[in-house]
């Protein structure tokens, strides 16, 4: 179940790098984002928000950044399994899974405005979120002590 688990997680990161490649290319180079699908085309009024930036960073580089940081995680336990590599990646998706529903929630109830991508990338997020939690037990069983009288 770990292999599959982390199979999953190894994909999903592919989708997650080129989601936030394109969000961050695009910010980069001053090019309007494409998003023209029916309702959902306040991309741009989102990502030139004063929310989306950290540190003078747009949010979609620490978004890039953590999905290089996870499939590099995920690759380095496939070769050299290490509970201590999952439980990092555990903790990076469970980062990740705030930092997303912060974002679903600015856009939601802050700014009034959906960026398909910026969902597509917390939407993602939240799907590796369990895969990562099935990595490792998050508590140990503990060890049996025997009494003696």
């Amino acid at each position: 179940m770990r292999r599959a688990a982390l199979g999953i997680i190894l994909l999903l990161t592919f989708f997650g790098i080129a989601d936030t490649a394109y969000l961050s290319q695009s910010e980069h180079n001053g090019v309007p984002l494409i998003c023209n699908v029916q309702s959902l085309s306040e991309c741009n009024s989102v990502v030139t928000s004063p929310y989306s930036r950290l540190f003078g960073l747009p949010l979609a580089d620490f978004g890039l950044m953590y999905y290089i940081v996870l499939f590099v995680l995920i690759v380095v336990e496939l070769w050299l399994p290490n509970s201590v590599l999952r439980r990092l990646i555990q903790l990076a998706a469970l980062v990740g899974f705030v930092t997303s529903a912060y974002s679903v929630y600015t856009q939601l109830a802050v700014l009034h405005a959906i960026c398909i991508y910026c969902m597509a990338s917390a939407g993602t997020t939240f799907i590796i979120f369990p895969f990562a939690l099935l990595l490792e037990p998050l508590r140990r069983k503990p060890a049996f002590v025997e009494l003696t009288i």
